[in-house]
């Protein structure tokens, strides 16, 4: 049976038992699709994350050397493809293969696999999809985006797209505006407005900061936050954002849920940001006896508004339920 045939199949058998949306206005994102079902970033995982009914799907966005954006998360493709054995000789002197080095027919041949470690070639996640079975493959921002607007109609849903601009600083030491050349495919594709299922995302706070003012972007921005003290910076976030990305071990550093009133969640909400943490894994949930915990935790004691997670279904079914 061929893959596209199981993924079909697999949309129908989800399909017929659709989780209701919760009643209160916190989102659910698939954090690169159902990563933790089939490899990430995959067109299946996101096929698979559609008929689980995430509120909205991911996708981390670096440019190919014609300026194609690709839906992969890093800037590299050692950790989820079969590339250096394709093309050995393309590496830099870092013995790393770059994204930006490939063309996008290049890019289209290589096989995608379960995240590994690069320096043990181990996969990270042991339990998830088994390495080197099955066939998956790359896609551009473009190619998805039909795939969910197809999809949403078909199915009479209305899911939205999450992406991210993946650092910039580096795409523009290449010579390339990779910010530009995403809003223009968002734009494309009716994605303009903060009405629209769409929203925008980066790490970087300098250039999300150009998104909004310099490229006159009006869509829904969350501003990502890598480091504890990026919260200490909250009001010049509100000036240009509307929501943060805090992880959830920031959250749990700093005590987060313990003083009503005084934890990130609660001033981000006083300046009006919404917050979106990441990410909630059910096969890995440190300081929680089990992944109910973490998402009691998240969802309803410090009260996001949303949670990136690799598991969409069942954070779906908590908030349900």
């Amino acid at each position: 049976m061929s893959r596209y045939l199981i993924t079909v199949l697999l949309i129908s058998l989800l399909s017929c038992n659709m989780p209701s949306k919760d009643a209160s206005d916190k989102i659910v994102v698939a954090h690169r699709g159902a990563s933790g079902y089939v490899p990430e970033h995959t067109m299946e995982s996101k096929t698979m994350a559609h008929a689980m009914n995430a509120d909205y799907i991911e996708q981390d966005l670096v440019l190919s050397k014609d300026d194609v954006p690709i839906v992969i998360h890093d800037i590299y493709l050692g950790e989820v493809t079969n590339v250096a054995s394709l093309y050995p000789d393309m590496s830099r002197k870092d013995g790393r293969f770059y994204v930006i080095d490939f063309t996008f027919a290049q890019l289209m041949t290589l096989s995608v696999n379960e995240r590994i470690n690069y320096k043990t070639k181990k996969a990270v996640f042991p339990n998830r999809f088994p390495l080197k079975e099955s066939s998956f493959k790359l896609h551009s921002l473009q190619q998805e985006i039909e795939v969910i607007q197809g999809l949403n109609k078909s199915t009479g849903k209305n899911i939205g797209i999450y992406p991210e601009i993946k650092n910039p600083s580096f795409h523009k030491e290449q010579g390339k505006d990779i910010s530009k050349i995403v809003l223009q495919i968002l734009s494309d594709y009716g994605y303009r407005e903060k009405s629209d299922a769409c929203i925008l995302q980066c790490f970087d706070a300098m250039e999300l900061q150009r998104i909004r003012e310099e490229l006159k972007c009006n869509l829904f921005l969350t501003q990502l936050l890598e480091f504890p003290e990026g919260s200490e910076h909250l009001e010049k976030y509100a000036s240009y954002a509307d929501a943060i990305g805090p992880s959830i071990e920031q959250l749990l550093l700093a005590g987060m849920g313990k003083t009503k009133g005084n934890s990130l969640v609660d001033k981000a909400h006083e300046l009006n940001l919404k917050v979106h943490a990441y990410t909630f894994r059910q096969d890995e949930h440190p300081n929680f006896d089990d992944f109910e915990a973490l998402l009691q935790f998240g969802f309803y004691d410090i009260n996001l508004d949303g949670g990136f997670t690799d598991f969409p279904d069942t954070v779906i079914n908590f908030l349900k339920e």
